[in-house]
Formats: structure tokens, sequence, C-alpha cells
């Protein structure tokens, strides 16, 4: 699915913005959030909002079910709450009637980006046209209501040592969705919400921290679920640890999921530590995770789809309990005197993958375009069942085991990218059975089990020309150099408009760092198949890093 990066506003945007706003705009300042009407310092006393119960299909979008929002808003009022955390949504559904209940209840959204279907895989990262394409269309979807106050471009993506790649990734989608929204003119802030793991989590608040304005997250957000009963405290529990490590921050930082369960019913301690003088200074407040009870257990309150019942738990009076007696103030925003620092990019280490002054380039489908209309050997669909998706996986990884596919891949730590990095799975993988075809001089263009097609006259004989297209923003897209893995050219003997009328710039086949089939199992996967499969349940890895 093509999706117009810039599409015309809605007439509903256009209204929006010209009508008198019902909820007091917040912006940021410095490390904080403020009402910018008032002046007064925003603490989000927020919940996390996705019911699951009683769903039908596999599309979440609890802003889209008028019956559950008008059951919920109440609870919220109740609850005495200002902000909630969705997750997914379907950005073609109606969510008018639910978002002005919201705002007219005074709650703000904090929305995650991504979805399910389209967010950044952690073991096999990428970010390509489609991808970016759909995140555009829910900010055109949800950008006209006055009470969306921030975005969320990845939650816990890179959640372990061995999956830091993947923030490379996340922090390319940050720079392409800030530009993005500035080609609106919106402000809307956008952050990342890491998982506080112990290993890796100071290299995330620098990373993402650090760089250019462009490219760093507006705000931060943690994942917490440490303080665990009435028995831990604000040392005992780490929370005292995760502050000061935020001291210093030069933006705002905020907790985006609080609320172990451990013990139960909870307490909600945390809450007291969160809004008083041991955090308040630092944090913005947090989301407490989450709204409804579901198989994982976290919620205060037991609802179903399309229903009006509702059945608190012990929780919900617990935390209405601690949540009424704050009285958190802050500082004025005319009072208030920015300080923070620039944090400093993490080096490469064997707990970080990533070379930070690089990042993967913003997709271009015009590039993409030009490089499936110079094959001479492609995909005969690119609508694949999930058999085909597996067979072309395990194809795609023989033939990148035995000959150089940097133009489609990455390497974090070295800060190399290819020129179709950023190009779809279905894309990728046309390329990668192209260059098989030219490294067997033009006989193999079959793939048992997938249709394969050869087209004697491509329209683009010149690949050179694809490397000039703009990118999706508008811009002339520089060509990349992709990594040195250290080939050896072992076909120097073709002629150089093989190369290009092939798609290939480079004709090498991998000695030091081939990947046998076996090999190739233990290996970082590049990215994943799940553009490439019809059912979206089935996931296959595709190519393997060399």
């Amino acid at each position: 699915m093509k999706i117009s990066l810039f599409a015309t506003a809605s007439i509903g945007a256009l209204c929006a913005a010209t009508t008198a706003l019902a909820i007091d705009p917040i912006v940021i300042k410095g490390s904080k959030f403020f009402n910018e009407k008032t002046g007064e310092q925003f603490y989000f006393k927020g919940i996390a909002y996705q019911p699951r119960t009683g769903l039908k299909g596999d599309n979440t979008d609890p802003l889209a079910d008028t019956v559950g929002c008008k059951r919920d808003v109440e609870l919220f009022k109740d609850l005495g709450i200002n902000s909630i955390r969705v997750y997914d949504v379907d950005y073609n559904k109606d969510h008018d009637t639910c978002m002005k209940l919201l705002s007219d209840a005074g709650i703000y959204l904090v929305l995650d980006m991504p979805s399910p279907k389209y967010s950044i895989n952690r073991l096999a990262p990428y970010w390509d046209h489609d991808m970016m394409s759909h995140w555009a269309a829910k900010v055109d979807a949800f950008s006209k209501y006055d009470n969306l106050v921030a975005w969320i471009a990845g939650n816990e993506v890179a959640n372990d040592k061995d999956t830091t790649s993947s923030a490379a990734f996340v922090k390319a989608a940050v720079r392409d969705m800030k530009a993005y929204l500035k080609t609106k003119g919106l402000k809307t802030p956008v952050g990342y919400a890491d998982n506080d793991d112990m290993d890796i989590r100071m290299n995330l608040i620098n990373y993402f921290n650090c760089g250019s304005e462009e490219t760093r997250v507006d705000f931060y957000g943690i994942n917490i679920y440490r303080w665990c009963g009435d028995e831990t405290d604000f040392k005992t529990s780490g929370f005292a640890d995760v502050t000061n490590n935020m001291t210093d921050y030069k933006i705002p930082s905020l907790l985006t999921e609080f609320g172990c369960n451990k013990v139960r019913p909870r307490t909600f301690p945390d809450v007291k530590s969160l809004y008083g003088s041991d955090m308040n200074g630092v944090f913005s407040g947090g989301i407490m995770y989450e709204f409804t009870e579901e198989d994982n257990e976290y919620g205060v309150v037991k609802v179903s789809y399309g229903s009006s019942k509702v059945e608190k738990t012990e929780d919900y009076d617990n935390l209405k309990k601690v949540y009424a007696g704050l009285s958190t103030k802050g500082v004025k925003m005319s009072d208030y005197k920015p300080g923070g620092k620039d944090s400093v990019c993490p080096n490469v280490s064997d707990m970080w993958e990533v070379k930070s002054d690089v990042l993967p380039p913003t997709p271009s489908a015009a590039r993409c375009k030009c490089m499936m209309d110079s094959l001479g050997c492609t995909l005969k669909s690119t609508e694949l069942s999930t058999t085909e998706g597996e067979v072309l996986g395990e194809a795609i990884g023989n033939i990148c085991g035995l000959t150089s596919c940097n133009e489609i891949s990455s390497s974090t730590s070295k800060g190399g990218y290819g020129n179709y990095v950023a190009c779809s799975a279905v894309e990728r993988s046309a390329w990668a059975i192209n260059q098989n075809y030219i490294n067997t001089r033009y006989l193999q263009c079959t793939i048992d089990g997938v249709e394969t097609t050869t087209i004697k006259s491509p329209k683009q004989s010149d690949t050179d020309v694809c490397l000039t297209q703009k990118d999706d923003m508008g811009n002339i897209a520089a060509p990349l150099t992709p990594y040195d893995d250290d080939t050896t050219d072992s076909s120097s003997d073709e002629d150089d408009s093989d190369s290009k009328s092939g798609s290939s710039s480079s004709s090498k086949k991998s000695s030091s760092s081939s990947l046998s089939s076996s090999a190739s199992a233990n290996a970082k996967p590049l990215f994943g198949l799940a553009q490439l499969v019809a059912a979206s349940g089935a996931i296959a890895v595709m190519l393997s890093a060399f």
C-alpha cells in the first residue's frame, strides 16, 4: 500500500486549525513540559490505554470504539488522570467522538507512531518507504486533534546488548518523522521509550540525546517496573539510580510505563516519589500501566469491547487514592531557566553496535522504483503466500552467503548502509535475485517455490541514475557508501555495463565474510519478511549481516 507523504490536509484538520482550542496546548522548554496558556509546569498523570478483551479482528483501536470511549472517559475523570498513552490505532477509522470526549475532559493523548505491522523489528531492523508512509498517515489522521500532546517513535525496540543495532533505525525514523511534522507546520514532540535494561540503558539515554537537533528525540521515556510493593523504597527499587541518570538531561524525561504487579493489589508507592521531591524536579510524571485487566494482569478495570459494563479491581481504588493525594506544582515557565547538557554519543563496544554519527538513509521510493526498473530478473508478483515468503527468505539468505549483498544491507557498527537498504523487503529481495542472475551469467533466474520472471529490456539501463533520485522528503539523496566486508572480486572479467544494467554496483563474491546456510542461522538478521507474506502472522528472516 503506497500512501503519499504530502497528501492534502483533510477538511477536518483545516477546520480544527481555525477553531478555538478546547484544551490548553502543552509545550517544551528545556527539560520540562509546560501549559502554554497558564505557564504552569505540566506533569503527566496518565494511564496506558489499549483494551483487548472482546476484540474482534486484529486491530485494537480503542479510540474508534465509541461505546468503550464513553464508558472509559468517565472513569478517567474519576481517577483524576490528565493523559493516556495509546499504542495502536487504525488511522482509517473515525476518532472524532472519542478525541472530543477526551479533550472536553482535559485528557491529553500520547500516541505511538508504530503499529504491529509497521514497526522496527529489533532482530531484523529496517526503515523503508512503506513504514514511513504508514507512520505519516497516522500523523495526518491525528494531528488535527488539539489534545494530541506527543508521539512515541519506538517502544523498547533495542532491549539488550544484542539488539542495539535497531536503535540506529529508530533514530533515523525520529529524524524523518520530525522533518515530516515540520513540513506540516506541526511542533508535536517525538520521543522514545526504553525498557530500562541495565546493560544498555545509559547508551540508549545518551544516543537519543546526542547529535544534531534534527536527529535527537524531543523527550525520553523509560518503562520501569522495579518498585514492587510497599516493602521496596526509592533507593532499594533502583528509582534513585534512574533519577540520578537523568539529572543533567537536556530534554524532558518521563516514565512512559510504570506499575510493577508482582505484589497485588497494587498500592502504587512509586507514585509518591515520582510526583514528590524525590523525582519531580527531574521527571515530568508518568503513565501507569495499564487501564484494562488483560491476560498479563496489570489492569485496574475489567471491560470488554463494545460493552458499557465495568468491573473495578482493587487496584482502581488504590490508584485513585494516590493520584488524588498529589499536589505537585513545579516551576513557572517564566521563572524557569533551562540547563542540562547535550549527551556524548556512545562509542562502538561489546554493549553498543552503532556508529553514532551515521544514520540509515531517509527512504526514497523513487530510488527503489528506479532500481526495480533496472532488473533483468525479478519476482513475478509482490503478493506472496506465507510458504512462498519462507522459501524466498531461505533462498535470499543463501544468495547473500555467496555474493555481496552490501547494496541492500547495513552494518550499524561500521556506519555503512547500502544504496537500497531503505527499499522494501520485496524490492531488496528482487535486487538479490537479480544479483544472482548476473553472477550466473544470466542463466539462473529461478527460485524453487517462488515465481520469477526475466525482462529482456529493463526500463532503466543505468543504475547511476537511480542514485540521484530524491528521497521521500523531497531531498536529493546522495549515493551511499556500503560498508566494506572485505569481499574479493571473483568476477572482474565482467564488463562494467553488466553491473549497471543489472542494478549491481558490485559483482563481488564474499570470501572472508561469506556465510553458508548453516552459518546464516547464527548470524544477526538484516530484515524480516513481514512485508513479503500475505498472512501477517508469519515473519521469516531474510538476510544475514556479514
